[in-house]
This record gives C-alpha cells, structure tokens and sequence, in this order.
C-alpha cells in the first residue's frame, strides 16, 4: 500500500515538471498587428496565462506595432479588456504583466519608421536587460507579410549575434500563400533576410494536446503501432465541424474558401501525424522528414469518382436562431461560388495505407463545434459468434478527441451481463485534464522562444500540400459549372445532403465501414 503511494506522488511530480518550464533565454516579442483581432483574443491572452503560470522568461517584453496611434498606456488598457472578456485568467495578476507592455506606432511600407522601430529596441533592450534577443509575431493579413519581413532586414532587426543582438525570429501564421507559386514567393522573400532557423511557420492545431499526444499515442505503446496499417484499419475520418460562419473575415474567406483556410494546413497536418512512419529519433528535423514523405505518398485528386464534396451554407437555424447564408454576410458576393464546406477522400500509396481511405470533412455553420479523428478497424475476419448471437460484430473504433473534450476513446465488444449470450460495445476513455495544460498559442510561443520548431511547417511541406490541392483549386475555380458543383446546405444542418451519410459516420458512434 505505501509502494503504491510512493508511486502516485511520483507520478504527480512527473505532472508537474511536464508543466514548469526553465532556462529561457529573456527576449522582446514584437506583435505585428497589435491593434488587431489575432493579437486581442488570442496573442495577448496567452502571453498574460503564460506570465501567471510563469511560462515566461525573465526578464521579458512585450511590445506592440501597428498603424494605430496609441500610446503605451491605451494599449495597455485595450488588452486589460481583452483579457477581461476572452481570457479566463484571474485579473489580479495584470498589473505586474501590463509593466511587460509597450506600444510602438509603425507604417508597414516605410523603412524609416522600421529603423526608429529597431532603435527603439535597442534602448528598450538596455533598460531591461533582454540580451538583444527578439521574436517578430506577425499577427497581420497575410499580404503583409513579404512587407514587413522585407523592412524588418532592412532596419537590420533579422541579423542575428552580432551588435550586441542575440537571436532574432519571425512567426508568420497561415495561410502560407494561396497556392504553390505564391508559397513559394513568400518563402522566397522571408529568406532573403531570415536563415531557415528563424523562420517559424505555426499552425496552431498542432500545438493542441491531443494533437501532439498522436504520435506519442502510436509510437510509445507496442499494442496499437503493429495494427496501424491497411490489413487492419478499414478507414479513417477526420473532422473539424465549425458552427461559426465567416463573421468578419468575409474579405479573407471570399479570396480563400474552406480548401485553402483548413484543408491545406490544419486537416493535412493531421492526417501526416496519423499517417506518417515512425521517425527515427523524436527531433524536430526527422519528425518533418517522415510528413513530407507521407505527403509525397498522396494520390491525385479524381474529381469524377466522388472523392470531393463542396457545399456552401445558406440561411437557417442555429441554436433555435435564424442566421443568414453565406451570401448575405456583409462583404460576400450575392452570387459567390466561395465553398465553405468540403469532404475530401484521400489516398495514401504506400505499403502501410494503400486502399484504407482518408475521409477528411471541414465546414462552417455546421450545428455543432466538432474537431475529431477517428480510426475504424475492419471486421473480424470469421464471427464464430453468428449462428449464437444472429447478429453482426461491431468493428473496434477508436475516437481521437480534439474538440470539445480533448481524449481517446476506444470502443470494443464485450458480453452483456446476464443468462442469454448477447455482446454490447462497450468505451474505455481517457480525458485530458485540460484545466493545467497550455493553450495551443501559449506552446507555439513557448516553442519559438526555446527555438523548438517541431510543432512548426517547414517549407517542403508547405509545397506538397499545394500540390496535392491545387488540381481541385483549379478545378474549383477555374471549370465550367461551378455552380452546380457546389452544393447548398442549410446553417445548423451537418452539410450538404451529398455528404451527409459520410459525415454522419465520422461525426456518431456509429460504422465507417464502406466509405468510398
């Protein structure tokens, strides 16, 4: 009895090392965009958590940029109610971390305003003893981005280790361009002044517990990674359902859609970690390796056998509540053919994957916030249990869940108590304690800070999953009769009625045996 309380304790202190953090180099973060959407509800917020929970390095600043003319203190009070109404962090730590903030007023275009901007650095830097190290958050519409990454060289801010700088990175969020030769420019322009080392591409998705907890899943426990291939898993499905619509991204979302807002980073990221071989060592570089592998193993699309649907929501109910369709958001087009619903069939030809189906299904205004992954096994291959039970066996199922509750659930057959011979499916779940892990934005800052790009895109990457989408981008957009190719679906529904059985399966308990 006391060896087995010996063990819990241990056990828990194991816990609480996972969460405490140390030897963080002290640096500047510098928010591009700090009078925006990004930097409000999700930027500051995790910084603030991170400081109560003391993630944070010491000493550290934070500095915010923008066109805005604030001074130092109305960005400091602008946060405060930001925090207050999207953080869920006790305020009474604020005034400690709001002596952390500063606000700097810059023109995106001028190169004169970014030299002011790196002498301001620099004496901020001395009083506060950040050792010349600096990260650049670019919370920005994407088109900003070659701009200010282009003035950032120039003021001299992406040099590294030299006058009296220490290390200097850039975070750029998705999308990263809108199709494989704008990738490629933007990649073109971040490295003419950033080496690859300081270029941190995030997609938050991955930085998620379950998320990360995949490969941990597969690779760290012998009973599952020996039947993670086609003679025993019959499909998979991957779902990330939004009951949100466009709110006031139309001008984004009306140049992008939902293939190129959540297909080509968040769901491909993660159908790799699921499909991906085993890396050789747990590192960053050989983890990238093996997903760019997995994504050169992809087929091309064939629109002709059924493995693409497109919707669009129009106007219905939600929550008991009328919402209109996506044609009467402020700034769409009343005749836009921008898809806001796709399922998209994958194949991955390879030894371990060839034939097994990837059904992967993304949409807005959907009747419910759903982000899973789930894994079908096959049948067993002879029911001995036919003539007693009359009856069909239920495959296993196992259920990786991202959101709403972040766990694993695995689904199999036992007997049902009683004289009669019945089975019953029965769950065996695991749930993340999600009240003391990090928010996904505070582990990629975290990770860029200790200069771990494992949870980070690499620029390979970036280029195999255009190639992978852009013949059904240009299909899309490009063919005649789009319009009857894109199919309407009520708001609140769970999308068009093309798709409707094969979101059905992903989305219930039930079979996803004979997916297409």
């Amino acid at each position: 009895m006391q060896a087995n309380l010996v063990k819990e304790e241990i056990s828990r202190e194991k816990g609480r090392d996972c969460l405490a953090m140390g030897g963080l180099d002290p640096c500047t973060i510098v928010i591009f965009g700090a009078s925006g959407d990004l930097t409000a509800r999700k930027l500051i917020p995790a910084l603030y958590h991170m400081f109560l929970s003391g993630s944070l390095p010491e000493p550290v600043s934070v500095v915010g940029c923008a066109r805005t003319m604030f001074s130092s203190d109305d960005f400091r009070s602008l946060m405060h109610q930001a925090c207050a109404s999207h953080g869920k962090a006790d305020m009474a730590g604020w005034p400690e971390f709001a002596a952390l903030l500063f606000y700097r007023q810059v023109a995106y275009d001028s190169e004169k305003s970014f030299r002011e901007l790196a002498a301001y650095l620099d004496e901020l830097d001395r009083q506060r003893g950040t050792r010349g190290n600096l990260v650049f958050d670019l919370a920005l519409p994407p088109t900003l981005y070659p701009v200010v990454a282009e003035m950032l060289g120039r003021a001299g801010l992406a040099a590294q280790h030299s006058d009296n700088r220490g290390w200097s990175r850039i975070v750029v969020e998705k999308p990263f361009g809108r199709d494989l030769d704008s990738s490629r420019e933007l990649d073109r322009v971040l490295h003419e002044h950033f080496q690859e080392e300081q270029i941190f591409r995030i997609d938050h998705y991955l930085a998620k517990e379950t998320v990360q907890n995949i490969l941990m899943f597969r690779f760290a426990n012998t009973i599952f990674e020996p039947i993670w291939n086609r003679g025993f898993i019959d499909c998979v499905g991957i779902m990330a359902a939004e009951k949100l619509g466009v709110e006031n991204r139309a001008g984004y979302y009306e140049q992008a859609g939902v293939i190129r807002d959540m297909f080509q980073n968040h769901m491909l990221q993660l159908l790799s970690l699921i499909a991906m071989e085993p890396p050789s060592h747990f590192e960053s570089e050989q983890v990238r390796d093996e997903k760019v592998k997995l994504f050169c193993s992809i087929r091309p699309f064939s629109r002709g056998q059924g493995e693409v649907v497109l919707g669009q929501y129009g106007p219905g109910l939600l929550d008991g509540q009328e919402v209109m369709g996506y044609r009467q958001e402020p700034g769409v087009g009343a005749r836009s053919l921008i898809p806001t619903f796709a399922l998209m069939h994958f194949y991955v030809e390879n030894w371990r994957w060839q034939g097994v189906p990837f059904c992967l299904v993304s949409g807005k205004r959907l009747a419910g916030k759903q982000t899973r992954i789930i894994i079908q096994f096959k049948e067993v291959p002879h029911s001995i249990f036919r003539d007693v039970l009359g009856e069909e066996v239920v495959p296993n199922r196992l259920v990786l869940g991202i959101y709403p509750e972040e766990g694993i659930s695995l689904t199999f057959q036992t007997k049902n108590p009683g004289a009669r011979v019945c089975l019953r499916p029965m769950t065996m779940d695991f749930r993340y304690d999600t009240g003391s892990v990090l928010d996904a934005y505070e582990k990629v800052l975290l990770d860029c800070i200790l200069g771990d790009h494992l949870l980070f895109w690499r620029q390979d990457s970036i280029e195999q999953t255009w190639k992978i989408l852009t013949p059904i981008l240009n299909e899309c957009e490009q063919c005649q009769g789009r319009a009857q190719q894109l199919h309407l679906y009520p708001a609140g529904s769970w999308g068009p009625e093309a798709a409707r059985a094969q979101v059905d399966r992903i989305r219930d308990r039930k079979e996803v045996r004979n997916a297409p």
